[in-house]
């Protein structure tokens, strides 16, 4: 099979975890025998640094024509400490959303049996904890009118959905419940927000659709305290732009470290593959970033973009055995750690020997 993939290194650790992506990406093309064509773009703060745009249409194109983008990080400290710069890095990210479509955002959530005394929950509350989190990507808050009045002292930020955009989230929710444990939370505000209580009512029409499936309603501010409170009650999780960003961070922290998550953002066009983790600027150049969430990433691009079963697993279990063995990077370290390229290096051995 012919793999056509886009790289977007982006800023910060991004082109440090890529290269450990590829890694193991070539190593299953190899193993597999697939062709495997990837070309480099840029976005980020790099690329307002070379061309001025975060997300410029050179990119935009490169992204189009690939079967999927494997995406890395983006974010630097120049913009993230200045709240009047009028081009920023995360402009990049919103217009990559728009411009593919990228509707849906999916985050599994799954704990691994070697660091589960590395969670700051109890053993007995994480172990066995595996759910998902989709989170709309493309509307609400972050895509509504915004701006200042009253010379600046007065902001605003618009709050704004479609009952399309709503069915196709949770039509989407449906059908991962649907192969998964038959539980879908539908999370919300509905108690206080009209764009909430729309949410619920397109929830309640569609339920009825899929008997088999229990459809369950939650406030956000309880599903924030049930993730910690009961991580393993969960199943499939559905939910609009900005809550999902919040909850999805706090649910990385139930494995122990934020970065172990992959994602995959899925929608109209190509679809991205990338891990939650920001771009870690601190942590840029010096060989110590954990690869880990950007290497199961690539996972999920090839059973997602490519249906690509076994090629995944080849991967998963590849990451499974360097945490069983140890061989993993600071943050989750009990012994001597090591290197990000390192850890790449042990990953890519392992899928070509096994």
């Amino acid at each position: 099979m012919k793999l056509n993939i886009a790289l977007l290194p982006g800023d910060g650790i991004g082109p440090e975890i890529i290269d450990q992506a590829m890694k193991a990406v070539k190593a299953v093309a190899e193993k597999f025998n697939h062709e495997l064509e990837y070309t480099e773009g840029i976005t980020g703060a790099c690329a307002i640094d070379a061309v001025g745009d975060p997300y410029p249409e050179e990119t935009h194109e490169l992204c189009m024509n690939a079967d999927a983008v494997l995406f890395g990080a983006i974010g630097d400290p120049k913009f993230d400490n200045n709240p009047k710069a009028k081009v920023r890095p995360e402009q990049g990210l919103l217009a990559m959303r728009k411009k593919l479509g990228l509707y849906a955002n999916i985050r599994p959530v799954e704990t691994f049996e070697s660091l589960l005394h590395k969670s700051p929950l109890r053993r007995e509350l994480v172990e066995g904890a595996d759910f998902v989190c989709i989170r709309e990507l493309t509307g609400g808050m972050y895509f509504g009118e915004k701006g200042r009045k009253d010379n600046g002292n007065t902001a605003f930020d618009t709050c704004i959905y479609t009952r399309e955009e709503v069915e196709r989230i949770l039509k989407l929710g449906y059908e991962f419940a649907a192969k998964r444990n038959k539980k879908l939370t539908v999370v919300d505000k509905a108690n206080v927000l009209e764009s909430s209580r729309l949410w619920r009512e397109v929830a309640q029409e569609m339920a009825p659709n899929y008997p088999d499936i229990t459809t369950e309603y939650m406030f956000v501010d309880n599903a924030a305290m049930q993730i910690i409170q009961w991580p393993k009650n969960f199943d499939v999780m559905v939910t609009e732009n900005m809550f999902g960003d919040i909850l999805t961070d706090e649910a990385s922290v139930i494995t122990g470290s934020l970065g172990l998550l992959p994602s995959a953002s899925m929608g109209i066009h190509t679809s991205v593959f990338e891990p939650i983790h920001g771009s870690y600027p601190q942590a840029a150049g010096k060989d110590i970033a954990n690869p880990i969430a950007t290497i199961l990433s690539a996972a999920m691009m090839f059973e997602y973009a490519f249906n690509l079963k076994e090629e995944g697993k080849a991967i998963r279990d590849a990451v499974a055995a360097s945490m069983t063995e140890g061989f993993v990077t600071e943050d989750i370290a009990e012994g001597p750690a090591q290197g990000t390229s390192a850890v790449g290096d042990w990953i890519a051995n392992y899928i070509e020997k096994n």
